[in-house]
């Protein structure tokens, strides 16, 4: 069957098209996003403006209109951290049904963590062993690690790309004493997590998903995204610290004209890269690799799983 995944995240509201059925790869199909950054639109109170709402129903309807098109039997939709930690979130929801028909499921962090890591998981397979993943979102870091298909554990912090640029990096290009403070936030906020993962032993494998370290990756040297999938991609964390001071001290103009940085993402590239910085070292990781399928790629095996099994 085809099936489409209607996730709506913190920085883009994206329709991925599969086709598939129980027991089978998923193939995509067709892709339609929108860099709608919801995680920027939340006013004072944090809730989500009217502007915001309406421009949130607009890619939703724009986003069943291609699924129609392209022959999508069913809709998998669901809400990430920028609605799940908006004050109006009900609100929001209420709009989004009434509006478009569609009835978001908003994933609480963990969960996040936990489909991601069956994504990856499916990916590399058993003979990965023990899996350490990490997902830097918009508005929040999912870490998960576990040897089965189901995460010994995982957990979600508030250190998105684009929250901690919102909120601790004004200026163009940020202030040293700016940089800095987030980076001990970054730190202090990983590190309280680390007892979680470190006592199950060393993982096997570390493994990145997510536009932000598939970008930091690229940067650093990895394989263009138009290799293909099966190109083994890897960031390692000497060449992460290096790149670290440089983005710090260009603009956001400037980050744009790097290799694989989008226009859209350059000005979140600065806080992913101290994200990322901060999990490998406090983690003890040398490097990871970058895996293709995420959270997305998770929310679709999970209902093949269900389909499966009736």
């Amino acid at each position: 069957m085809r099936l489409g995944v209607l996730d709506v995240g913190s920085n883009t509201v994206h329709l991925l098209v599969v086709d598939a059925h129980p027991g089978a790869r998923p193939l995509p199909a067709h892709s339609h996003k929108a860099e709608l950054r919801l995680a920027q639109l939340l006013d004072d109170s944090g809730a989500i403006g009217s502007h915001g709402i309406a421009q949130l129903v607009d890619v939703v309807h724009g986003c069943l209109q291609a699924a129609e098109d392209k022959g999508v039997e069913d809709v998998l939709p669901f809400a990430t951290s920028a609605v799940r930690e908006a004050s109006n979130a009900d609100d929001v929801l209420a709009r989004v049904r009434e509006e478009t028909g569609v009835e978001l499921q908003v994933l609480a962090g963990e969960e996040e963590a936990r489909l991601t890591f069956l994504a990856a998981r499916r990916w590399f397979g058993w003979s990965a062993g023990k899996l350490l993943v990490l997902d830097i979102g918009g508005g929040s870091l999912e870490i998960a690690y576990g040897i089965d298909e189901e995460p010994d554990a995982a957990v979600s912090l508030p250190l998105g790309a684009g929250r901690l640029t919102a909120g601790w990096l004004p200026g163009d290009p940020p202030a040293p004493d700016s940089i800095r403070a987030l980076r001990r936030h970054v730190r202090a906020q990983i590190a309280r997590t680390v007892g979680e993962f470190t006592r199950f032993g060393t993982p096997d494998h570390v493994v990145a998903t997510s536009k932000t370290f598939k970008q930091l990756a690229r940067i650093a040297g990895a394989a263009r995204s138009a290799e293909g999938l099966y190109v083994q991609r890897e960031l390692k964390r000497e060449s992460l610290e290096a790149w670290v001071p440089r983005l710090a001290g260009m603009t956001v103009a400037q980050r744009a004209e790097l290799p694989g940085v989008s226009d859209g993402r350059a000005g979140q590239l600065l806080a992913g890269a101290l994200v990322a910085e901060g999990a490998m070292d406090l983690f003890g990781v040398d490097r990871l690799e970058v895996c293709p399928w995420a959270l997305r790629e998770g929310v679709i095996l999970r209902r093949l799983d269900h389909m499966g099994s009736v």
